[in-house]
């Protein structure tokens, strides 16, 4: 490798948290909203969004410079299609992303030398307690982080999984409820169940109005208790937030409350078996520094499955890093 583009390449990775926070300033500014309309000029976005005038212009010259913005040659500035993301009001939107990632992670991510020496998260140490508590005592933190999360959509792998014989589906910890709605409209038959806490579930009705008639809300945990009788039952993106004891807790409360027949799909990313296979690590790391889970490798889930009493009937990977895929279990004998 060249030196030079060397060089350029770790100056590049070293400052990526200086351009993340200036996406962070922007979005929370509202910066892509007002935008939405068309091209403005920084001294008018800086008088609407009350901002000093310089000091906008040049965040937004950055992130010109880095594809989130385009200068037009009025010299106004406008969104590129990376920049629309940031807009609350377009599918797939990163807005509440870029606040979460730029305030609550971005603290927890500057004690990371308390986490390399100590094994645990550096949210707790920043914040006082765990990544959850902090939500239930900051309900504003905690609409932030439910609209990050139906944000990132529903993962792929669920599309390829045969629903033909179930009548009832619980969503086990599924935020408010964006799996079970698309999941309902796809199956006009199916009636869906969400367990979730009650701050998620309150915000789960707006999600899911278009089927409420065929969901059933449940507050609870899933490490005290979970719906019981039902045919299927999915856990998507929650086992790698929490250790194996914990996790293995988790599937031992599904396990007790599946009837002979049912099925558990676990939707995760799985790592590479060897550590220097092909994966991102991002996600892990940011599990690392917030909450006490991980992810785990295909064998690694299996072993968790079959340890809290499932027989794994079929697996699929996502194919790429990054990209979640899916085991399908039942109860064992």
């Amino acid at each position: 490798m060249d030196g030079g583009f060397a060089r350029r390449k770790l100056l590049g990775i070293l400052s990526a948290s200086w351009l993340a926070q200036a996406c962070y300033a922007a979005t929370r500014l509202g910066i892509p909203d007002l935008l939405a309309a068309g091209p403005r000029t920084a001294a008018d976005l800086a008088a609407t969004a009350g901002a000093d005038p310089q000091a906008l212009r040049r965040i937004l010259r950055a992130l010109a410079a880095a594809g989130v913005m385009r200068r037009t040659t009025t010299g106004e500035y406008e969104l590129t299609a990376v920049g629309e993301l940031l807009r609350t009001d377009v599918p797939g939107s990163l807005h509440q992303t870029a606040i979460m990632d730029g305030e609550e992670v971005y603290r927890a991510f500057a004690e990371i030398m308390y986490t390399a020496r100590t094994g645990k998260p550096a949210f707790d140490k920043v914040f006082g307690g765990s990544f959850y508590a902090y939500l239930d005592g900051d309900p504003q933190a905690a609409d932030t982080f439910h609209a990050a999360m139906g944000g990132a959509g529903v993962p792929a792998a669920w599309a390829d999984c045969d629903l033909t014989d179930v009548g009832t589906l619980v969503d086990v910890g599924g935020g408010t409820g964006g799996l079970l709605a698309q999941t309902l409209s796809r199956h006009p038959s199916l009636h869906g169940m969400l367990l979730e806490l009650p701050d998620a579930i309150r915000r789960a009705s707006d999600t899911l109005a278009g089927v409420i008639d065929r969901v059933t809300l449940v507050e609870g945990s899933f490490f005290q208790g979970v719906p019981a009788g039902a045919d299927a039952y999915v856990l998507s993106r929650v086992l790698h937030n929490w250790t194996d004891e914990r996790a293995a807790t988790i599937l031992r409360r599904i396990r007790d409350a599946m009837p002979a027949g049912a099925r558990l799909f676990v939707l995760e990313e799985f790592l590479p078996e060897e550590d220097d296979g092909p994966a991102t690590g991002l996600v892990d790391l940011l599990m690392l520094v917030t909450l006490e889970g991980y992810d785990r490798s295909e064998a690694g889930y299996r072993a968790l499955l079959e340890k809290a009493g499932f027989t794994v009937v079929a697996a699929r990977p996502g194919g790429r890093p990054g990209v979640e895929g899916v085991i399908e279990a039942v109860a064992g004998e």
